[in-house]
């Protein structure tokens, strides 16, 4: 059943050629979304299939590698296209496929109309095979040609409306948001490079499964070796995963259509960083100074983000930061060693944040391509289907019993607090709380007051079944996903219900376990903390809805006022744009003008390619002097070559 692994894959690369290469010519956007969502959707159907049959397998035999081909042989260096099948890159393939079929779906009528339609979905299907490679990879050079292709994938899906500008606190042409992406994300994957450089150089192989077995035998624990190592990887993941220093190129992402921001930027590319934590565990726990790094730059960005999207106004910017916020609390998670709680959040996360960025495009498609809250208000009962289905996806953030995000989001920081990273516990909350101010922020002034839009241009109404359709299948596993991770104080109240995920994902990181410290909490402090956190839930909530679910909102909410200074702060996003162009952009740019052109440019490399035809011009300006044209002067010149040949050759005798 396995072996089957490599259909997954190959149906979405089959998608993206036919797609490619016929879709200009089909002219039926139904069959063109069909194709597209059917190579996706049967994944999924495959991938379920692999995965109920592990269920019922020992657990020993849910571990296998699928060879496909040998990719590249030089001498003792091998690699095979392969795949590695186990309890982690199975769910991950689901979450991908599953995701991905209904954004699919959702495609048909959001880019209903589109000029390029049929390049959407070949971009789609690219994207998806893309991430899959990545995520089934046995080695790490087919992840990283896995990590490369959805680069790629997203540049072409950030950029696809090349023609249009994307408004936001300024304006932004579509392209420069798709070259700030590529850009950014190529210095996470430099780090990636020489991470994989050097641990070839240690362990003599790229496959994750030699790694995992030698790396506690080849790396002291907190060497310098493996710690340079992995925080060389988690420099790539900063950047595909969008976290502190390369956070930057993700708002301005969403320039894209929605559902790219669906795909890309909520439940697949964004959450590869943390994968390749996840699947070198062992190389991490060996670590400590770089286990400590990774969680305090995931709380930093997470409460970083939080607090930018307390003011944004454009409902897919307000999403963008919550997205890298999410992404932080992973992180966290991940530094603390709760590998199985990183996932769990990634999992869930991918549900009500997909629905979140499906929901807004609805809403975007209704207000005919606005995305001011501050011009909304009151839709509800224009959107019944979208407005219930968002809301239920805020509370599933917020963290809000028993939606599957007050599961994953407590474990987290539950993970935090016994582990004894306090302060790190307390910025996990705050952020919490943030969360749930800002989400709620964005549904009151969208669905509920006062309407503020113009009546005379935009008539909103509910999107199409094939837009609401997803939104309720996504509505449905955010709401009921948190069950598979019930943390055990509560099983076991409840009739020793079991932590499905955690006894699952279990053996994937048995290894990296072992290298840490156990940390152990009573009962009572769980149940406490617990019920901490969902209070602080419920604040941000009340808060927000006693603010904005008003009709007495006035758009001019945040002018001067006692805390101007501090939203003038946070609605410039901390200038850390404007500190990185002023302090590496411009530079760059300027040294390039007035060296790399001017002189180096102009003066060098076209001073030697000018001066290489100035010199063969000086040549013949000599040697055509000899051609006088008289048969005299010919003849002289014969005698005297023909008296120089004999006279060397006499010399030679």
């Amino acid at each position: 059943m396995m072996d089957l692994i490599a259909y997954v894959p190959l149906l979405p690369l089959i998608g993206f050629a036919v797609l490619g290469l016929f879709g200009k010519k089909l002219k039926n956007e139904a069959l063109i979304g069909f194709i597209g969502s059917a190579t996706v959707g049967s994944g999924f159907i495959i991938a379920l299939m692999i995965f109920l049959s592990m269920i019922g397998m020992p657990e020993e035999n849910r571990s296998s590698i699928v060879h496909i081909f040998t990719w590249i042989q030089a001498g003792n260096f091998s690699i095979d296209l392969a795949y590695q099948v186990d309890q982690l890159s199975i769910l991950f393939t689901l979450i991908i496929t599953g995701v991905g079929f209904l954004i699919h779906l959702y495609s048909i009528g959001y880019m209903h109309g589109d000029r390029s339609f049929y390049r959407f979905f070949a971009y789609l299907n690219l994207f998806i095979f893309m991430m899959l490679n990545l995520v089934l990879a046995s080695n790490f050079l087919v992840t990283f040609l896995g990590w490369e292709g959805v680069g790629l994938a997203s540049y072409l899906l950030i950029g696809f409306w090349y023609d249009r500008k994307f408004e936001g606190t300024k304006i932004i042409w579509t392209g420069d948001a798709a070259k700030k992406a590529f850009i950014v994300n190529r210095i996470g994957d430099f780090g990636m490079l020489v991470a994989m450089f050097l641990l070839y150089t240690a362990v003599g192989s790229l496959n994750y499964a030699d790694i995992n077995s030698a790396a506690v035998a080849t790396f002291p624990m907190g060497g310098a070796m493996i710690t340079a190592i992995t925080l060389l990887l988690f420099l790539g993941c900063t950047g595909k995963s969008a976290q502190i220093p390369l956070a930057i190129w993700l708002p301005d992402a969403m320039a894209g259509p929605t559902p790219v921001s669906a795909l890309i930027h909520a439940a697949t590319m964004v959450t590869s960083g943390i994968f390749l934590v996840a699947r070198n565990a062992t190389l991490f726990s060996l670590s400590p100074t770089t286990m400590a790094v990774v969680a305090v730059v995931g709380a930093i960005t997470a409460l970083w983000a939080a607090t930018i999207g307390l003011v944004q106004n454009d409902i897919k910017k307000v999403l963008a930061y919550s997205t890298v916020s999410q992404l932080g609390y992973m992180f966290l998670a991940l530094g603390v060693g709760a590998w199985t709680a990183a996932f769990f959040h990634v999992m869930t996360h991918a549900f009500f944040k997909a629905l979140l960025f499906l929901g807004s495009g609805s809403v975007i498609h209704a207000m005919h391509e606005e995305q001011d809250i501050q011009k909304m208000g009151g839709l509800k009962k224009y959107m019944p289907i979208t407005s219930r289905t968002f809301l239920l996806a805020c509370f599933a953030i917020a963290g809000v019993f028993p939606l599957s995000g007050f599961f994953s989001k407590d474990e987290i920081l539950w993970h935090s607090f016994v582990s004894g990273n306090y302060i790190l516990w307390g910025i996990g909350v705050i952020t919490a709380l943030c969360t749930a101010f800002y989400m709620f922020r964005l549904y009151h002034l969208t669905f509920s007051g006062k309407e503020r839009f113009d009546h005379h241009h935009v008539h909103p109404h509910e999107s199409p079944i094939t837009m609401t359709l997803p939104l309720m299948v996504l509505a449905l596993l955010s709401a009921v996903a948190g069950f598979v991770g019930i943390p055990h104080v509560i099983g076991e109240t409840f009739g020793h219900i079991p932590n499905y995920l955690q006894e699952w994902l279990a053996p994937v990181f048995a290894t990296a376990n072992a290298q840490l410290h156990e940390h152990h909490g009573t009962a009572a402090m769980e149940w406490g903390l617990m019920g901490f956190s969902l209070l602080v839930a419920l604040t941000g909530i009340f808060l927000a809805s006693r603010k904005y679910n008003t009709n007495a909102y006035n758009a001019a909410e945040g002018q001067p006022g006692a805390f101007a200074g501090f939203r003038k702060l946070l609605w410039n996003k901390y200038y850390v744009d404007e500190a990185y162009y002023g302090a590496i952009v411009e530079p760059l740019h300027n040294s390039s003008r007035a060296f790399l052109w001017k002189i180096f440019d102009v003066k060098i490399i076209d001073g030697m390619v000018n001066g290489s035809a100035e010199l063969v011009r000086m040549s013949a300006e000599g040697l055509r002097k000899i051609q006088t044209g008289v048969v005299q002067n010919y003849a002289l010149i014969m005698v005297i070559g023909i008296v120089a040949v004999i006279g060397w050759l006499l010399v030679q005798l």
